[in-house]
């Protein structure tokens, strides 16, 4: 059986002492000479270090990501942006999942630390006051994505422009009847701040009756509340979901119901899911920057460790792909809005 090749050996074969070597992994410095010495032996040798071999290190290169849950679209396109860009840095990721649970969030932050990490990029449920302890605590550099953080370096969504570009968009299509499906309020960027863009974007075309509805993440969430739209209301012509996978309930209870979208009913959402265009008709919605929020993240986490400046927020944008499923009533005046 081959011998597994240690920093010792690696030490040997580099013609330097170990502690030079523990410097190159952990961070420290080391002259471009030398490095270029112990990275021709770790490139020569395959060699794969053992990232929890270093967590009594003063660097451990580990990175720390919360998210509050591993089976969203807009979750993995993030999660994979920061593990790419991270791993291109040499540093190693391990990614916690809360599912939509504050206090697993606050017991995941708490684990991290212990392990060591040098930073922690979270994206939250919520900003609530035990976080905000929490992280004056530690002297560990923390990102939060997705929330607003003013204490802090947060990386968010411009959820209310987004939300009012929509809301505009029904308005301008010529809807009179309309829907929202949205989320507790407990998640401020999208509970408040996207249901609050929406609301002013109808305003603008005097719809201010809007029928809202409340529920978690899920599909049968959506289905919910889509249900519960409809019996309050049988004549509405458009549902506004907070997120694609609310959409997706819409659209089943709106069949079951026998309506058709959009001839009767038509509904749009944020989050540019992959399944969105399975859909007949496609569904019409807003996409953000995921991958961009997972890089700036990234990016912003590893400078702060490296003790330099940061933006105290950074914004990401967003595109809006139309699909079939509005309906524009005035088509004859604004052709263009098709």
């Amino acid at each position: 059986m081959t011998k597994k090749m240690t920093m010792a050996d690696i030490a040997e074969l580099s013609g330097v002492g170990k502690s030079t070597v523990s410097r190159f992994f952990n961070g420290g410095y080391v002259k471009q000479e030398t490095r270029e010495k112990i990275q021709k032996i770790i490139e020569e040798y395959n060699y794969k270090p053992n990232a929890f071999a270093r967590l009594k290190a003063k660097q451990s290169r580990l990175i720390g990501v919360i998210v509050p849950t591993l089976n969203s679209k807009i979750t993995g396109r993030v999660v994979t942006s920061i593990d790419r860009y991270l791993r291109e840095k040499n540093y190693t990721t391990l990614i916690q999942s809360s599912d939509h649970d504050i206090d697993q969030e606050l017991e995941n932050i708490q684990r991290l630390i212990q392990m060591n990490v040098d930073g922690i990029l979270i994206s939250s449920i919520a900003i609530t006051k035990d976080h905000r302890e929490l992280f004056a605590e530690t002297q560990i550099p923390i990102v939060v994505l997705a929330q607003e953080y003013e204490e802090g370096i947060s990386i968010i969504d411009d959820d209310y422009s987004a939300g009012r570009y929509i809301g505009a968009y029904i308005g301008k299509t010529g809807h009179q009847k309309v829907g929202y499906i949205g989320v507790y309020e407990t998640d401020v960027a999208v509970g408040i701040r996207r249901k609050q863009g929406v609301i002013d974007g109808l305003k603008e075309y005097g719809i201010t009756d809007l029928i809202i509805g409340k529920s978690d993440y899920s599909f049968i969430g959506g289905q919910t509340v889509a249900r519960e739209i409809l019996e309050k209301a049988p004549d509405v012509d458009a549902m506004i979901c907070a997120t694609d996978r609310l959409a997706f309930g819409a659209y089943k209870i709106l069949q079951k119901a026998g309506k058709k979208i959009p001839e009767d009913v038509s509904v749009v959402g944020f989050g540019g899911y992959d399944e969105s265009t399975l859909l007949t008709p496609e569904l019409t919605t807003l996409k953000f920057d995921s991958y961009g929020m997972g890089y700036f993240g990234a990016e912003t986490i590893l400078k702060m460790i490296q003790k330099k400046r940061v933006s105290k927020k950074q914004v990401v944008d967003y595109k809006f792909i139309k699909g079939g499923s509005v309906k524009n009533y005035r088509c004859a005046e604004s052709p263009d809005l098709l």
